[in-house]
Order: structure tokens, then sequence, then C-alpha cells
């Protein structure tokens, strides 16, 4: 997917070969030994690390010799499963592993064929969270709590400690029952040059205009204002823009809305992990059964928030992100930030954090020591925006099994992988690879708190340890149905983005078809049942979402260091 981390694995594909004798050895003890020592750094000690390897090496004795089949999307923590997990693993259990790299959209789809056939195309998806609605309707996923109780208990880690995970929530049904289970997860976040924000000059000028202080946004007002007050400026002898987006028609578009945009904006209702009775895709659910996303049907995919969040997307870039950003998708912008003419993103995937480009030392945006002169920080939100809403998206590409079409041994030896994947053992030195966290035992590591005072990591470290970082969460469970309705997003967006339609001639047809389609529906639980029609004013001067227009706000930032003051303080 992305071509600077051909470097990045490439780097770890040769400690790799370096690190491992080619003798092939199959002596257990020798083998985990062996892998004791690749898997350094490690948040548990190496006695810890050889009696959880021990149990692999004993639990997957059964299964030996056989052969099975995962997929994930491309991104750097995933690569290094399939180039390096998948032979430590090998020799560690004798369970070959195919682990495929395909694009997130061939996952999506993958997974609907298979529930659709009930014939196994893998035996294991990581799958993102976002579609806990669709499985739960569909009842298509493996309940873990239950399998893991009963038919999976004897090949269940006692070590795997599910409250060590970061968000298990993200995974789990209405009742509590884990049905996915996080390989990975990467926050998006707001990013920006922490030197021009530093800079005497900079703050001084932006001080003058502006009537505030230069420093992170809380709103997005001060974003825009930010935009705009370095949109133009010449810095280190190139030009410098103010935003930084995507808007190329293609599924990519979609994602850049579903993941969050909205309730950024402030279109949802408050909850957490996910707005209720209305989500950040503004559908709205009683009694766990959504009923419509139109404001006519008590909805706000077309509300004036939505439509608020629509119309800044397009005019920010338009306005002040470079002339290619239109023409770009999710994969190509994610990187172009380290070319070093940007001074802020919005919408910054920190998995892109991982790139190279964004931390060696011949950088733009790195020091002559290749520490970062960017930083990440909490989200800016929109005015409808309110205290005790989510404040951003976090993807959590999670452990998935379809459980009408994998069964048995198979299904024992795909659980096995998939707990190696995210065991103690394994996962500081996957975070190191991806920077990707899921458990708490990572963030909070002697190693990684070291490196957190050193500034490795850009602010990472730091949100995944602050009493902020469960606000960011994936689409929850109100969407019923992800691969049919995450598709009509990309559609309806572009022609806002092209000027085909208004913002709000795009989220009106994107609603109504959203409210289509649901209509269609006829799930095993919850199915959804649209509500009547009524006139957008009663459901707009209802409490909560659908939320009436609301005046401007003026800007408001906070000194970076300040907030970091408040995070380690809590």
């Amino acid at each position: 997917m992305l071509k600077r981390y051909v470097c990045l694995i490439a780097a770890f594909a040769l400690s790799f070969s370096l690190a491992v004798p080619a003798s092939g050895a199959t002596d257990k003890d020798a083998a985990i030994e062996k892998w004791v020592e690749f898997f350094q750094p490690c948040a548990i000690d190496k006695d810890a690390q050889r009696a959880e390897l021990k149990w692999f090496a004993e639990a997957s004795k059964p299964f030996s010799g056989m052969e099975i089949k995962s997929v994930a999307e491309g991104i750097a923590t995933h690569k290094w499963e399939s180039e390096v997990l998948t032979k430590a693993f090998f020799e560690l259990t004798g369970i070959k592993v195919t682990h495929d790299i395909i694009g997130e959209g061939e996952v999506v789809d993958r997974v609907q064929r298979q529930i659709q056939t009930n014939r196994p195309i893998y035996h294991i998806y990581v799958n993102d969270a976002d579609l806990i609605g669709t499985h739960l309707r569909a009842d298509s996923a493996l309940n873990f709590t239950e399998y893991m109780a009963g038919e999976g208990k004897d090949v269940t880690n006692p070590g795997l400690d599910l409250a060590d995970l970061l968000n298990p929530e993200f995974g789990q049904d209405y009742d509590g029952n884990q049905l996915q289970i996080p390989d990975q997860q990467f926050a998006n976040l707001y990013w920006f040059r922490y030197d021009w924000f530093t800079n005497p000059q900079f703050m001084k000028e932006f001080k003058e205009r502006y009537g505030y202080e230069l420093g992170v946004p809380i709103n997005w007002q001060a974003y825009e204002d930010i935009a705009e007050f370095f949109t133009g400026k010449e810095i280190n002898g190139q030009k410098v823009y103010g935003h930084m987006d995507y808007g190329k028609k293609s599924p990519s578009l979609g994602w850049r809305f579903t993941d969050a945009w909205l309730s950024i904006a402030g279109v949802g209702d408050k909850g957490l992990p996910n707005g209720y009775p209305v989500d950040e895709w503004g559908i709205r659910c009683e009694n766990k059964i959504p009923v419509g996303a139109c404001v006519e049907r008590g909805g706000a995919t077309n509300s004036p928030a939505a439509v608020y969040a629509t119309t800044k997307y397009v005019e920010w870039m338009k306005k002040y992100a470079p002339p290619y950003a239109a023409s770009m998708t999710w994969s190509e912008a994610g990187p172009t930030p380290a070319r070093g003419n940007i001074a802020q993103r919005v919408f910054q995937y920190i998995t892109w954090l991982a790139d190279p480009a964004f931390n060696d030392p011949s950088s733009p945006v790195t020091d002559e020591n290749g520490k970062p002169l960017w930083r990440v920080a909490p989200t800016p939100h929109g005015k409808y925006w309110d205290e005790g809403m989510k404040v951003g998206y976090q993807d959590a590409g999670s452990w998935t099994i379809l459980k009408n079409s994998v069964k048995g041994d198979e299904r024992k030896a795909a659980w096995l992988w998939a707990q190696f994947c995210i065991s103690k053992t394994v996962c500081l030195k996957k975070f190191v690879v991806g920077r990707t966290p899921i458990r708490k035992s990572t963030v909070f590591s002697d190693y990684l708190a070291k490196e957190e005072e050193k500034g490795t990591y850009g602010g990472i470290v730091t949100f995944y340890k602050s009493p902020v970082e469960h606000m960011w969460t994936d689409s929850g469970p109100n969407v019923p149905h992800y691969p049919v309705l995450a598709e009509q997003w990309w559609k309806h967006v572009a022609l806002a983005v092209t000027g085909e339609a208004t913002p709000q001639e795009a989220m009106d047809q994107l609603a109504y078809k959203m409210d289509e389609l649901m209509g269609k529906l006829r799930l095993a639980k919850y199915s959804p049942k649209l509500n009547p029609m009524k006139d957008r004013e009663y459901w707009l001067n209802q409490p909560g979402s659908p939320k009436p227009e609301r005046p401007d706000e003026k800007g408001m930032t906070m000194p970076y260091d300040e907030l970091i003051k408040q995070w380690r303080g809590q």
C-alpha cells in the first residue's frame, strides 16, 4: 500500500535474517530461546516470555503440520506479521500460516462474500471493528467470550489478559460479548509542526493578526485561522500550506467521512464509545434497531452539523491544501506532510507516522538526530460538538473468525495464531515496527517511557497513556451493514468535492440512499425498521441530535507543552 514501508519492512527483515540462524532447527527449546532474544524490547521479562512461548509450543502439538490462511490490510504492522511472525509461529508450533496482505476494501469484500456463501476464503481475518454492527446483526462472527470458556478453553492462552487490552469494547456486541479482538489500533489525530508553532516570530505575527495565541487548536475555527496564517508563507525555501487532505473519488474518500468526521464536527449524540441514539454516521438507533439516517426520520446524516462538516472539508481543501490534494487517495496523502511543506493536518492516521520519511535524520520534518519536529495532539472539534461526545476516530483492526465456515481444528489453529500475534511476548516489538498499540503493558512499558522522554514518537505514546485516549473510538454498533452502507459515502461526498452538488444536496442524497438500503435489509438480529417521515423541524427541535443551526465560535488554542503537562498530571 505504501512504498516507503518497503524500506521499513526490509530493515526488519534484515535484522531478522541476522538475528536468526539459518539452520532451521526444530528443537522447541532452541526456538524459544532464539525468539525470546528476537522479541526485544519486550514489556515482560525473559522468563515470562519463555513460559508464554512454551505454552504455545505445547498447546499447538495436536495441530502441527496444519496450514491456515489469514488476511489483513497493507500497513507496516501486518506486513511485519506476514514476513516475521509467521516464521516464528511455524518454528514454535509447526503450523504454517499464509498471512495475505491486501487492500482494506478487499478485506471487507471477502468478509462479506464468506458470510454470504459460508465457504471459507480465510480461516481468520483482521477485520476492522467498524463491522461490529454487521457481525452482531448477521450473527456471523464467533463469540470469543463463549469460545474461550468452552470449546476453545484448551487453546486459550492463560496469559492472554483481556484486561490489558486497549479498548476491547470496540469489538463487543450490545451484551458485552467479544466478537472481535484487537490486533492493531491507530488513532486519527491532529498533526502539526511543533518547531513552527513555537517559533517566536510566527507566534508574534499570529497573535497580532487573530488576537489569541498560536497553539494546538481546540476547535475548528482555530484550525481554520492557523491554516490561513501558514498558507502561502515561504519557510526554508519552499511554499507552505496550512492544511493537508485528500479528495479523489475512490473508496478511501468514504473513510475520510465514515472515520468519524461527522462526529468530530458534532453530528451525533453524547455517549462513549459511540453516540446514542444517533451515532457518528448520523444513523439513529432505538432499542438497538436502526430507524433512519435522514433528519426526517430522526437521523443526522443530512443535518446542519453534517452539512457544516462537509462544507468545511471542501472549503479547507480548496483554500489551504496543496493543489494536488484533491486528486489524492488516503494512501497517497498519508505520508505527504513528511515533505516538509505542511504546517498541520486535522486528520492524520498515526500508522503513517511509522513511515521512515517522518523519522529519518535526513527528513525535513526531523532534526539532525532523527527526532520529530512534529507532534500529535487531540483532534480539534467542530461547533456542534458537545462535552461528553467522542472526539475522534480510532481504527481497530481486529481478529475475526466467521463461525459458520470455520470450525473444529482449523478454528483452534487460527485462534492460536491470532493470540500469538497479540501476545505480550510480541506486542512491544510490534509497536516499534508499526506504531499500532493494543496493550496497556506496551504503552506503559519502561522502554517506551524512556523513548517518550527522548521525544522519539512525537507524542503518540503520551496520547495512549493519556486520560482522553478512550474518547477516540471506531464506528459503533448502530451501523447495521458496513459493507453495503460504507460504499455510498464516497460516491456522494465526491459530488460535493467536484461541485456537482452542494454539500446539502450531497448529504441529502446520501441520507436518503442509506435509508433506502436499510429499509431493504433483513438481518438475523436487530434488523432496521425505519421511522415514518416527519417534518425536519420536528426532529431539529427535539433534544440532542439532530441539532439545529449554531453560530460560529471564536478560535481557541492551548500551548502543546501545557496540554502534555495536563495529561501527565492525570
